[in-house]
């Protein structure tokens, strides 16, 4: 009986994932393309005679892009600002909106702008006997250096759940505890708020 509970729970951790995967995808692809496809699927199943999948999904990706393109530009931005201003000042909206923008800074933000982060390393922050992971980013300057007398290095103390932002702070090289963390891991710690702790420290 205890060998047949732990192949039940190791299949279970094993097939879940994968379903709830899969289910979870399809369910988000065919959400995406009735969202839309509702508007525009019935003009062209009568151009056609037949019904056109993917429609949504691929008008949702031109609606993005033409999005994307207008708050680049100077008015957009400022009519974007505009209304996030008014989102921010909502009380509930305001908490739903700022987690959401988080996560999606995060999750679309080209990885090569994380290429920066040389080391994953631990420092006293915000003060002394408390540790926090931070990521090496370069040798602070030596005019910096000079003026505190000590040899200091350039830090990122990212935020949770979103570690593109976060603190940058200066830290003596002999206060920085350097470990073997790779960025990937680290950054899963962040996002998930402690709760998947890196295998190597």
């Amino acid at each position: 009986m205890k060998h047949l509970r732990k192949y039940f729970f190791s299949g279970l951790i094993a097939f879940l994932p994968v379903v709830l995967t899969c289910y979870l995808f399809i369910r988000i692809v065919k959400g995406a393309d009735d969202l839309l496809g509702q508007f525009i699927s019935p003009y062209l199943s009568e151009l056609f005679g037949f019904h056109v999948y993917g429609v949504g999904i691929v008008v949702g990706i031109l609606l993005i892009v033409l999005i994307g393109f207008f708050v680049t530009n100077f008015l957009g931005q400022k009519i974007y600002q505009f209304f996030e201003k008014i989102f921010l000042r909502l009380p509930l909206i305001r908490m739903v909106y700022s987690a959401i923008k988080e996560l999606a800074s995060f999750l679309f933000t080209p990885r090569n702008q994380m290429s920066q982060y040389q080391q994953v390393v631990l420092v006293q922050y915000p003060r002394k006997g408390i540790y926090s992971i931070g990521f090496l980013t370069s040798k602070s300057s030596s005019r910096i250096s000079n003026k505190t007398g000590h040899e200091l290095y350039n830090v990122v103390v990212p935020g949770a759940p979103n570690p593109i932002t976060g603190v940058i702070i200066l830290v003596p090289r002999k206060e920085i505890i350097f470990t073997d963390i790779k960025v990937e891991e680290a950054v899963k710690f962040i996002i998930s708020g402690g709760v998947v702790n890196p295998e190597v420290l």
